[in-house]
C-alpha cells in the first residue's frame, strides 16, 4: 500500500475504535432514559390513574423543552467543546431521569418530562456535529448507522430488562416502575467522566493520532462539509429561513414519528394480548433487535454503493407498509411481524438521513443547522404520542394512531426525494486512496 493509503486506513481504524463504541453505549443510555417511560406505563399508568391521553401528553412534553433548548445547547457545545458539553448533558439527564421515580400525579409527571427534555437537549446533534469533524463523507453511512443502532439496541435490551425491573414491585416500599427509573438512570452519570477522558474535540487535539493522520482527517472532513452547496450561509438567520433546511426538518419529523410511536406504545400494543410483563418485554425486543442489525448492514451497503437517496426513502416506504399492516392485523404473530417490518424500515433510513444536512449546510452554520433540523423534527415526539393517546382513548385501539404515523412518514418520503433530487446527491464520492485500499468495502 502507498503511504497515503496507510495513513488513511490507520487514522480511520484509530478513530473508529476510540469513538464509536463509547458513543454507541452513551446513545443506548440516552435513548433508554428517554423512552423507558413507555415500558413503565404498563404499571405506572394504573398506579397513578393515568389515561392514555394523560400518558401521551406527558411523554410528548419531553420534546417541547428538548426542541426549545436544542439550538442553544449546540451553540454552547461549539463554544466549550463537545467533550465537556456532552459529559455535562449526560450528568444532568441522568439525575433528572432518576427523579421520574418520584412523580405522584399528572402535574409532577408533566414537570419532570419537561425538565428531562431540557437536560438532554443537544446530545444527539452534538454527537452528529462531533462526527462531522472526524468522519470523512465516504464513511458516514456506516459510522452514523452504527452509532444510531443504539436506538433499537436500547429498546431491544431495555424491554426485557424493564420487564424484570417492573417485577421489583414492593421492594423497599417502591413500585417496580420506580425502580426502573432509578436503576436505568445510573449509567448516564457513570459514563460522563469516561466521555471527558476519551473524546477529543477535533483532530488537532488528538495526541493519539500522528501528524500525518491529523492532516489527512482534517483535509477529508473539510472537503466533505458543505460540499453539496455552491455557497455558504452567511448567518444563522439564513439557516432558519432556508427552505431546504425546513424540508429536511419536515422529513426528520416524519421519520422520528415512527420511531417514537413504536418506542412509546409498542409495549402496550404487545401487552394488549394479555401477556405477562416478562413475556411482553421479550417480544417487544424482537422488532428492535432485528432493526439494529438491519440499520448497520444497510448503512454499509449505502457506503459501498456510494448512493444515499434510494437508501433513505425505500426503507422509509417499507416502514409505512409495516405500520399499515400492523394497524389491520388482529393476530399477535402477524402484528409482531409487521412491527418488525416497520422497525427495520425506519431504523435503516434514520442514520442515512444525516448524510443530507452536511450537503446543505456550510461549515460556519453546521452546528446550528443540524440542531435546528433535529429540533424541529423531534417535535414529532410531542405530536405523535398525543395523537396516539387521544385516538386510543377515543376508539379503544391503536389502529388510528398507527395510520397517522404512516401518513407523516409518507410526507417524509416526499421531502427526502425532493431535497435529494434538487441537491443531486444520489451518489457519494469515496476517497480514491481508500478505494485503492478497499477500505470503503470493509
Amino acid at each position: 500500500m502507498s503511504t497515503s493509503t496507510e495513513v488513511a486506513a490507520s487514522a480511520m481504524r484509530k478513530i473508529t475504535i476510540r469513538f464509536v463504541p463509547l458513543l454507541f453505549i452513551c446513545f443506548i443510555v440516552s435513548f433508554l432514559d428517554r423512552v423507558n417511560v413507555g415500558f413503565a406505563a404498563l404499571t405506572m399508568n394504573k398506579d397513578l390513574g393515568f389515561s392514555a391521553s394523560i400518558f401521551g401528553f406527558g411523554a410528548g412534553l419531553f420534546f417541547l423543552t428538548y426542541v426549545l433548548f436544542e439550538v442553544p445547547s449546540n451553540l454552547m457545545l461549539e463554544r466549550y467543546g463537545a467533550r465537556v458539553w456532552i459529559a455535562r448533558i449526560m450528568i444532568t439527564w441522568g439525575l433528572v431521569s432518576a427523579l421520574t421515580a418520584f412523580v405522584a400525579g399528572p402535574l409532577s409527571f408533566y414537570a419532570i418530562r419537561l425538565l428531562l427534555g431540557a437536560a438532554e437537549a443537544g446530545f444527539f446533534p452534538g454527537v452528529i456535529f462531533l462526527l462531522l469533524h472526524w468522519i470523512p463523507p465516504s464513511f458516514r453511512g456506516r459510522v452514523v448507522g452504527t452509532f444510531m443502532a443504539a436506538m433499537p439496541v436500547a429498546s431491544a435490551l431495555g424491554s426485557p430488562v424493564s420487564g424484570l425491573l417492573l417485577n421489583m414491585d414492593g421492594i423497599l416500599g417502591l413500585h417496580g416502575w420506580q425502580w426502573l427509573f432509578l436503576i436505568e438512570a445510573v449509567p448516564a452519570v457513570l459514563l460522563a467522566p469516561v466521555v471527558l477522558y476519551v473524546l477529543s474535540d477535533k483532530p488537532a487535539d488528538a495526541a493519539w493520532l500522528t501528524d500525518a493522520e491529523k492532516a489527512w482527517v482534517q483535509q477529508q472532513v473539510s472537503s466533505g462539509l458543505g460540499a453539496g452547496v455552491g455557497h455558504g450561509h452567511s448567518s444563522l438567520r439564513a439557516v432558519f429561513t432556508d427552505p431546504r433546511v425546513l424540508l429536511l426538518a419536515l422529513a426528520w419529523f416524519g421519520l422520528t414519528g415512527i420511531n417514537y410511536g413504536l418506542s412509546f406504545f409498542l409495549p402496550q400494543i404487545v401487552a394488549a394480548f394479555g401477556l405477562s410483563l416478562v413475556a411482553t418485554g421479550l417480544l417487544s425486543a424482537v422488532p428492535f433487535a432485528l432493526a439494529g442489525v438491519a440499520m448497520v448492514v444497510w448503512g454499509k451497503r449505502s457506503d459501498r454503493m456510494r448512493e444515499r437517496r434510494n437508501h433513505i426513502y425505500l426503507p422509509a416506504l417499507l416502514a409505512v407498509a409495516g405500520l399499515i399492516g400492523t394497524a389491520y392485523s388482529s393476530l399477535l404473530v402477524t402484528k409482531l411481524a409487521f412491527l418488525c417490518i416497520a422497525a427495520i424500515g425506519v431504523f435503516s433510513a434514520l442514520p442515512l438521513f444525516w448524510s443530507l444536512p452536511p450537503m446543505v449546510l456550510s461549515p460556519a452554520t453546521a452546528a446550528a443547522g443540524i440542531a435546528l433540523v433535529n429540533a424541529l423534527g423531534n417535535l414529532s415526539g410531542f405530536v405523535q404520542p398525543n395523537i396516539m393517546g387521544f385516538l386510543k382513548d377515543r376508539f379503544g385501539g391503536f389502529e388510528g394512531g398507527l395510520l397517522s404515523i404512516a401518513l407523516f412518514a409518507l410526507i417524509a418520503v416526499v421531502c427526502i426525494w425532493s431535497i435529494a433530487t434538487r441537491l443531486g446527491v444520489g451518489a457519494v464520492e469515496a476517497d480514491p486512496a481508500l478505494a485503492r485500499a478497499g477500505v470503503e468495502h470493509s
